[in-house]
Formats: C-alpha cells, structure tokens, sequence
C-alpha cells in the first residue's frame, strides 16, 4: 500500500488537506517512542487505498525541537512514496524554505499551493507552469477548506507514486560550497556506499554542523573523515562567512529567485481585513479584556445552549434508559447484585458523567470557532506581554491554550519551548489549567447550588486556574530556574470564516474521547467502587461501613478544613487521580445507592453547602491531576523526581486554596 506524508508550515492548511483527504478514516497515536501526535489515516480512490500520514507541523527540517526530529526521520527512514507539500500562498517565501530542503533530500515531493482564494483577494497572482518549472517538481492550486483542487491533488500524486526516481532540483550554494560538498560526497560514496541516503544531502548537513545526521545516517566519526569536514569548514570559512550562514543565505536566493520570476504582488502592501482586526482585538490596553468578555461570552453561551436546550433531554433520556432497564431485569429474575450494579453502578456512575455531553459538545464548538478563525493564536500573543513581565514566555500560554482540552498535549506542547527553563516551568503550571475532565464537575455542582449563575461560576474557574498557573509561574522562575528571559516569536494567520466540517470535526474528537474514556477508564474504576461500595456481605451498601466508606472516612478528616470532610467526597477526590470524571461517577453511584435512587443534585444539596461546594470545585481544579498527565509528565521530564513533586505540590496548592475561601467565605458569613 502506497504511502503519502503530507509536509508543511503550521497554519498552512496542512490539517485541513488532511481531513478533505482521508474523511472520517483517520486515527490519532504517538509516533513510537515519543510524545508528538501522529496521524494517519487512509484514502480510497478507484478501489485502490492508501496510506496518508501527517506529518507534524514545521518551518524547516533540523533537528532543533521533536516536531522537526519525527518529520525528518520519516521522510528519510520510512521513505514515503510522495509528500504533499501544502503551501500557504500567502506566505510562498516562508513556506518554500521547507519546499526547498525537502528537494535536497531526494524526495519524491507535490507543492499544494493552498489558500489560493485568499492570494488572489490580496492581489497576489503566481504563474503555477514557471513556479512548477523552477522547482522542479509539480504544484497543484488548492483551497482545502472548499475541497478545491483536491481531485487533482490525489491524481498527481498517485502518479507520482508509480515514478521510479524523484526530480532533481539543482540549488548553487556558491562556488566555495559547491567545491566542498562534491568533495565531501565524493568521499561519501566511496566510504558509504550502500546508504540509502543521499550523498550530496549528507553533505550539506555535515558543513551545517548537524551532528545529528551522524546518528541518522550511521557515519562513523574516523579521524580522516573527520579532518576532512573540518578541512571543508574552515575552507568555507576562510572565504568570510559561516557555511550554515551561507547554506541558509543561498536557499533563500534560490527562492527569491524563483518568487521573481513566478510570483507578483502589488509595490505597495495594503492593509489587510486582520490588520483592521487586530488594531482592536490585539491592543495594548483592550487585548486582555476582549480576551476575557470572549471566554465569558461563551461559558454563558455554553449554558444556555447546552444545558437549557439540550441537557434536560440527555439526562431525561438517561434516566429513562436505566428506570427501562432496571424494571426488564427484575421481570426477568436477575440477581438483585446484578440489578444493584446496572442501576447504581453505570446508571448513577457512568450516566452520571454522560449526562454532560451536550455542554462538553457545545463548549468545545465555541473553542474550535475561535481556534479556525485564527483568534486563539492572537490570545497567546496578547497574554505575552504578561507573561514576559511574570518571567515566562509567551509561547507558554500556548501550551496553557492547548491544556484547556486536555492536560496531555498541553504538557506535550511545551516540546516547541526551546530552553529547559521555560519548557520545566510550563510543565509545572499546566496541571491547574482546566480540563474537559474537570468540567463535569464543575457543572454537575452548578447544577445543584448556581443554575442561574453557571456562566460565571464557570468563568471564574477558569479564569482562577489561569491566574494560579502564572503566580506559580513567577515564583518558579524566580527559585528553581533562574535564568535569562527568553523571547515570544510567533505567526499569527489570518483571520478566516471556520467552516462547519472543521469546526464539527474538532468537537466531535473531544467528545468522542470523553465517550471511550467513561466507557473504559471511568467504567473500570466504577466497577471496583461498586464492589468496594457493596462488601463486606452484611454491611448496608454504600454506607460508611463498606469498606469503601471505610476508606473515605480514614481520609476524609484532611478535607474537613476545606469543608467537605464527608467520607463519599474523598473517596471521589481520590477516584479522580486515576481520571478526573471519575469524580463525579464515583458521586453519583455512592449517593444513588443512599436514598434509593435519589436524584445527585438533590444528594449534593444534602451533602454540601454553596461554599463548601465553591471550595470542592476549587479544589478539584487545581489538587493532583489525572494518571494520564502524570504519565506524560514522567515522559517528558524523564524523572521520577519531577513527577512526585507535581503531583504533591499541586495536590498542597489545591488544599490550601480550597481551605482558605471555606475559612475566609465562612468568617465572613457566607453558608
């Protein structure tokens, strides 16, 4: 089965080449022994299949971040039968560096010039035949998010695939240059030749001084090899400029050259729809304060839609299914543990957690219109300058961005961090950024205590996680990693309309992720609750003297100053370090199971008190995260060290804040 790697700059239109070419036929993993996301799926075209994989977003092809690492090491070790360059056309010089050492690999390469619909809005008009001519390979208009260009893109492509050798693109890097690296593939291919790897690529990497091509191609460091790259280099030298210097300066005469001749823009650069945008949305002094009206605009919105429109109707729906089958078991003799597991367990547990879908699905629409239209980009350029002054880069709230989703790739985002200090601190403040796990509880005590107050109720976590993150942030980077300040350089693409299918998409992954999780992890672990919940035999269940009751109540007295120090509140506190919507399946099973089948808001209002259900959500927000995330922070810090002292310092942070608003709420006379 052929494979086709899809190659190209972030906000490129790579995702969206991605997604008009394998449809629903996509899975997402890791690639094998690191953390970044791998994608692949398949396409099907005149009963033949094929292989697309994505490869992850980059500028260029180094070895300077695992982004840049997993690209090269595809394309050169799993040897595609093609890459699909996308192109952004609005941005060709940026883009075509990658273009262009993509071409000195040997690659069998396809240029999707995207955005093709927004170049001509700008006036910028590109000659494809002298474009395709100059690169030496062929290049296909697109726009992606119509599916524009999309059939011819496959056609292509397929055909490439049937071609034996890839077109040779020939770059002068000066004569200095060129003389060295004939020298040097000269003796490449008499030293090494077997390899699979093209000699004049190698070296060109070996007078850029990338040590890592010893590893990926196997050379051997000899002395005599070694003194001949040295020779090369100080030859290159000699003639006044660095050879990595003159490499990158002549792959960007190579495009200058070729934009000149194929490309033409209007003299004089126009103000353009994002700039009129941006000079309100991107300010100094409103930027901040738009960005937080826009987040409360839709946790309200969230609301209305999701809980008033379509929550009632899930949970209705739920409720009936497990009131269904509850009376078919007893009809049918089944053994009342078997009737006292389905409805208490799952119906209580997991449907408990079911129940918030609607609001999950409608939030996460919200997040995924901003996020196409190109707004959460200007959200980490405007938090930057806050972010500088709390010694931390701005790229950090990025990753902040990405932990609103789930912890895991916001901590495997800090990846794109360049230097240890700032990627530690943005590993250690992403725990209280407020994850999709976390907002069922959230709402499931909106619910009970502020149901016509949820938009700010939920608002105010999440603006509380952000504001812990940074306070953190400063004190980290004052104590454990002083250093110098780094500095926040980013793209911000154009604002666009989000199209239905993208933004559908994006929500649907969300949910669907929720959905396995309640109906693996969140199942698993309700099922040992439940069995926990019901023994020893003679015991009332779910009572205090179950042994899970009896487990609760040896912890419950640390929560007591937080006020929730009832046994069923730390047993589900605890149930959320393996999965945090374990916290409310485990709720809803153990208080269901007290009044036989009383409704949890109900259960919460005899349980709780408005403050004490403040604190239980503050506390949730910020204590100890998920098994998952904890993993990940192992992975990536490589350190078991790293990974207790989150796990307990966030776990103190989560006590104290929670222990402080019920003391200080219940001086000042709140219930």
């Amino acid at each position: 089965m052929s494979t086709i790697a899809l190659a190209g700059n972030p906000n490129s239109g790579k995702t969206t080449v991605f997604n008009a070419l394998t449809g629903t036929n996509q899975h997402v993993g890791n690639w094998p022994g690191v953390t970044v996301e791998k994608k692949e799926g398949r396409l099907k075209y005149n009963s033949k299949e094929y292989i697309i994989v994505d490869l992850p977003g980059t500028y260029s092809l180094g070895a300077n971040s695992e982004d840049e690492v997993v690209a090269r090491d595809f394309i050169l070790k799993e040897n595609p039968d093609v890459i699909i360059n996308v192109v952004d056309a609005t941005n060709i010089e940026r883009n075509l560096y990658l273009t262009t050492q993509l071409l000195e690999m040997g690659a069998k390469v396809i240029v999707a010039l995207n955005m093709m619909d927004e170049a001509k809005k700008n006036n910028i008009h590109i000659d494809i035949d002298k474009l395709s001519k100059k690169l030496g390979t062929p290049v296909v208009e697109t726009i992606a998010s119509k599916g524009e260009g999309m059939e011819e893109l496959i056609q292509k492509s397929i055909h490439i695939t049937k071609v034996e050798k890839s077109c040779k693109t020939n770059i002068s890097y000066g004569n200095n240059i060129d003389r060295e690296v004939q020298v040097l593939k000269d003796n490449l291919e008499k030293k090494y030749s077997t390899s699979k790897y093209p000699s004049d690529w190698i070296a060109i990497k070996l007078l850029e001084g990338d040590e890592y091509v010893f590893n990926t191609v196997g050379i051997d460091k000899d002395q005599n090899f070694s003194k001949l790259i040295k020779n090369s280099v100080d030859s290159i030298t000699n003639s006044s400029i660095e050879p990595e210097l003159a490499i990158l300066d002549s792959r960007y005469k190579f495009i200058n050259s070729i934009i000149k001749e194929s490309v033409s823009k209007p003299n004089t650069t126009e103000e353009t729809t994002s700039d009129r945008i941006d000079k309100v949305l991107t300010n100094k002094w409103l930027g901040i304060p738009i960005f937080a009206l826009i987040m409360f605009v839709m946790f309200q919105a969230t609301f209305t839609i999701g809980e008033d429109l379509l929550g009632e109707f899930v949970a209705g729906g739920i409720e009936s299914l497990g009131e269904f089958i509850g009376v078919f078991l007893t009809n049918v003799n089944a053994p009342a543990w078997l009737i006292a597991f389905i409805s208490d367990g799952l119906f209580q547990g997991v449907g408990a957690v079911l129940e918030f879908i609607p609001l999950i699905f409608v939030l996460y629409t919200f997040m995924g219109i901003l996020e196409d239209s190109g707004y959460m980009a200007r959200a980490a350029y405007i938090m930057d300058r806050l972010m500088r002054a709390l010694g931390l880069h701005g790229k950090t709230f990025v990753s902040m961005l990405v932990g609103f989703g789930c912890n895991v790739p916001g901590i495997m985002s800090t990846r794109t961090l360049e230097n240890k200090k700032d990627r530690m601190i943005a590993i250690l403040i992403n725990p209280f950024m407020s994850c999709g796990a976390k907002l069922p509880i959230y709402l499931m005590f909106i619910a009970a205590f502020f149901p016509e107050h949820g938009g700010i109720v939920l608002f105010s976590i999440y603006a509380l996680g952000i504001i812990i993150a940074l306070l953190m942030g400063k004190l980290f980077s004052k104590t454990l990693f002083k250093d110098e300040p780094s500095y926040f350089i980013m793209e911000l693409p154009p604002y666009r309309i989000p199209t239905f299918k993208g933004v559908m998409r994006n929500a649907w992954e969300k949910v669907s992720s929720f959905i396995k999780r309640a109906g693996t992890i969140i199942f698993g672990e309700v099922t040992i609750l439940w069995i926990l919940a019901v023994l020893p035999l003679g015991v009332e269940p779910y009572s205090q003297g179950s042994i899970l009751g009896k487990i609760g109540t040896f912890v419950s007295p640390i929560f007591k100053p937080a006020g929730f120090g009832n046994w069923e509140a730390s047993v589900g506190l605890f149930a959320g370090i393996v999965a945090k919507e374990a916290v409310v399946a485990t709720l809803g099973m153990v208080h269901a199971g007290v009044d036989n089948g009383t409704k949890l808001v109900i259960a919460l209002q005899q349980a709780f008190t408005p403050l004490s259900a403040i604190s239980f959500m503050v506390m949730t927000l910020l204590y100890t995260p998920c098994a998952a995330t904890l993993g990940t922070i192992k992975r990536e810090t490589n350190s078991v060290k790293w990974t207790l002292f989150i796990a307990l310092y966030t776990f103190l942070i989560g006590w104290v804040s929670a222990t402080l608003i019920y003391q200080i709420g219940g001086l000042l006379g709140f219930s």
